[in-house]
């Protein structure tokens, strides 16, 4: 799967929260969040943690 960078900046806008609070609800650490995000690939769990974590579905989020 992979991260759409545009999809996820509205998602993360929409939900108020800072990378650190995104990565901390998705109970995924700092550092392998923002490596998930330069590399774009995620596995799916990880992507359904990130999109829970936002507050939205996981398809608004990847491409």
């Amino acid at each position: 799967m992979t991260i759409n960078d545009n999809k996820f900046d509205i998602a993360l806008a929409n939900s108020g929260l800072s990378i650190s609070e995104a990565a901390e609800r998705a109970n995924i650490s700092r550092q392998r969040f923002c490596m998930i995000l330069n590399q774009k690939r995620v596995t799916p769990q990880a992507a359904g943690k990130i999109a829970k974590a936002l507050g939205v579905d996981v398809t608004e989020i990847i491409e």
